[in-house]
């Protein structure tokens, strides 16, 4: 970076400096690379940090395996991350008493797939023809970008604010563990915040919801035996190819129809593994369950449905040993009225900005429903226009990133003035 352009990156004093000081900083993020459990998250998190000292901005690290984590499989993992880096704080204290409010956006990112695939490198941070391209230009490290520049420009100002905000960059969002956000909420220092927004991209609709989900891992068993054996034995495999079948055949619409709710329960089988070889027929075969929950067909509901499928198992194709059910994830569903902050900040924002927005349930789950289940309110997805997210070639429009910018500023500051 030259000395004129880090001059105009570090002063930022108009709106078209400050576009491009958010796209040259995203654009360091993304040929940094920080693909979730590959790469060291060490090279990206100093990009950013350097970037806040520049601007006297206090920051802190956050850890993994801090608090307890809600469910058996992100706690096995956070036992196993305990003490790695997990995210990036950033606390700005208003001067005024009132609630403190949070800006989240992860900076660990998807994995790049079939590098071949792409038509340009995924770490390259290029801007072409209006487009930010790279690995996380979209999830979400333009985002980042944005939110820290956005810190920058309300420190001069904090006396005046009430409350507090806080910056949040998670660097263990793409393992669905949320270790940033987890070991947040569990610091005894940070302040609680009263509802967070979440960088996810998207110009068209600002997330105020989404499905939970529930997970189970089903053991299925069976007597062993040999294939070639004489005497018929239905091995754990078959009775686990019945088990999904019924699984497949479960009724959830019916029984979770929830008329303020705008998505229906959901129920997919997404593992299947058993057996080695060819000469055994194996004693155990193992099935993960995925049920995505709604406020009509919660937690509850999804496991005594569950429960109940392998129980009829059992009953038409008997076996020595009943189904075990581990359940390994419950995250609540959440969905925030047009009038519940931050959604209505940010609602109001969007449309003073020339977005012509609707709110939205999310069918797949987000960091929303982590924060719904700890009973703090999110949005979570407001951003610039998008293509490639979790795939290839992986960009983010820049048009309309001044608007967006100025719509969030907007939200920070309307919640941050209100007494």
């Amino acid at each position: 970076m030259s000395d004129e352009k880090r001059q105009v990156t570090e002063t930022a004093a108009g709106p078209q400096e400050r576009t491009e000081s958010v796209v040259w900083l995203a654009q360091e993020l993304i040929r940094h690379p920080s693909r979730a459990g590959l790469d060291n998250y060490g090279p990206v998190l100093r990009v950013v940090e350097e970037w806040l000292s520049a601007h006297g901005l206090p920051h802190r690290r956050l850890y993994g395996g801090t608090g307890d984590t809600g469910d058996a499989s992100a706690a096995s993992a956070a036992g196993n991350d305990a003490g790695k880096p997990a995210g990036l704080l950033v606390e700005l204290p208003g001067g005024r008493p009132g609630p403190w409010w949070t800006l989240d956006a992860c900076l660990d990112t998807a994995p790049y797939g079939d590098e071949n695939a792409w038509s340009f490198p995924p770490a390259c941070g290029d801007v072409a023809d209006g487009w930010l391209l790279g690995r996380g230009a979209a999830d979400s490290k333009l985002a980042a970008a944005m939110f820290c520049h956005l810190a920058a420009d309300l420190l001069p100002r904090t006396d005046a604010l009430h409350g507090g905000l806080a910056v949040l960059l998670d660097v263990d969002e793409h393992t669905g563990r949320f270790g940033g956000a987890r070991a947040y909420l569990a610091d005894p220092t940070a302040a609680r915040p009263a509802g967070v927004m979440i960088g996810y991209p998207g110009a068209t609709e600002v997330v105020v919801g989404g499905r939970g989900l529930w997970r189970a891992t089903l053991a299925v068993h069976a007597p062993a035996g040999h294939s070639g054996a004489r005497r018929k034995v239905v091995g754990a495999i078959s009775r686990a190819a019945h088990l999904v079948r019924l699984l497949d055949a479960a009724e959830l619409t019916a029984a979770g129809a929830d008329p303020h709710f705008p998505l229906p329960p959901k129920l997919s089988v997404t593992s299947f593994h058993g057996g080695h070889g060819f000469s055994v027929t194996p004693d155990l075969c193992e099935v993960n369950v995925d049920v995505r929950t709604t406020p009509g067909f919660a937690a509850h509901d999804a496991e005594t449905l569950v429960r109940e499928i392998a129980a009829r198992l059992d009953a038409e194709l008997p076996a020595p040993r009943p189904t075990d059910i581990t359940p390994v994830a419950d995250w609540p569903p959440f969905r925030l009225t047009e009038d519940e902050q931050p959604a209505r900040a940010l609602l109001h924002a969007a449309a003073d900005a020339g977005f012509a927005v609707r709110p939205k349930t999310a069918g797949p789950s987000n960091i929303g429903n982590l924060l719904a289940g700890e009973g703090i309110r999110a949005t979570a997805g407001f951003g610039v226009p998008y293509e490639g997210l979790h795939g290839i070639d992986e960009r983010a429009h820049l048009a309309e990133l001044p608007r967006v910018f100025a719509a969030y500023r907007q939200a920070v500051l309307s919640l941050l003035q209100a007494h």
